[in-house]
């Protein structure tokens, strides 16, 4: 459905942008015309992902960054700069999540989350937002992955419903104050979308068919779509688009509610062991 020159003058920048819907999302504006930059902190996927976007003929870069610190991400912002030109194009999307039982949670389990996802939305934002702002002939868009439980809430998985509900926010609030500047912003609330970082620590075993069930498709979502409306929603087509959350799950949260819900009915110290054994080793 679109035109192979959509994005052509555009240039990207996806946080975690390495592996699972950023890797997506980054190979999808690639290949319809856009400079893509990609961070993150593990340099092995970046460098592949890189990689596979060049032998595609694109033009593409990476830089290593952890965005929970802002003076790591001014830096990687700078590198992809030199290599690629001006940002005009964020994509926040780099996340942690994990289940757990609230009052299991310590206090560094909640803030690994609320770092990743609220403040380092707001530090890859806010240097974004600095660029654009200093140059008065640049207009930027900023596209903010969220969640349906932003708005819903979500048992088991307090940090990342709290942080990003932060992030909801922060979209609504930057879509009105930096309008004057040439920005606009939007989210998208995946629902659930298997991948391989996100299954690991999200999907109980043996409930696969359980959550196609509460979704009205009767499935899960493939990558391609979610990269297919980003696409849309950051080219010129959509630049009266402000401000706005896209749901992308399929009608799951008008059928089921919150993401999580169905778990709060299980035995408690059965759902404990499970989501233990889910953790990663270390």
């Amino acid at each position: 459905m679109f035109a192979e020159n959509v994005l052509a003058g555009r240039v990207v920048v996806v946080t975690g942008g390495g592996t699972g819907l950023g890797r997506a999302m980054a190979l999808h504006f690639a290949r319809y015309g856009a400079k893509v930059g990609i961070i993150g902190r593990r340099t092995e996927p970046l460098e592949a992902t890189v990689a596979d976007m060049t032998a595609a003929g694109a033009v593409a870069a990476w830089a290593s960054a952890d965005v929970r610190d802002p003076e790591s991400v001014h830096t990687a912002f700078d590198a992809l700069e030199s290599k690629l030109g001006p940002l005009d194009t964020l994509i926040n999307n780099a996340a942690g999540n994990f289940l757990s039982p609230t009052e299991d949670l310590s206090p560094n389990a909640f803030n690994a989350v609320i770092d990743i996802v609220l403040r380092g939305t707001f530090h890859c934002t806010q240097d974004f937002g600095r660029r654009v702002i200093a140059d008065e002939a640049r207009r930027g868009v900023v596209l903010n992955i969220t969640t349906t439980y932003a708005w819903m809430g979500s048992p088991f998985v307090l940090p990342s419903a709290c942080a990003k509900a932060g992030v909801h926010a922060m979209t609504k609030s930057l879509a009105v104050e930096w309008a004057t500047y040439g920005m606009r912003f939007v989210d998208v609330a995946p629902g659930p979308f298997p991948t391989e970082g996100a299954s690991s620590r999200l999907a109980v075993p043996g409930m696969d068919q359980l959550g196609k069930d509460q979704n009205p498709t009767g499935r899960f979502g493939k990558p391609e779509e979610l990269a297919s409306l980003a696409t849309y929603l950051i080219s010129d087509q959509a630049s009266y688009i402000n401000g706005a959350t896209v749901p992308i799950d399929g009608g799951e949260w008008l059928l089921a509610g919150q993401s999580f819900g169905l778990l709060a009915r299980m035995d408690r110290d059965n759902l404990k062991q499970m989501m233990t054994a889910m953790r990663p080793k270390k």
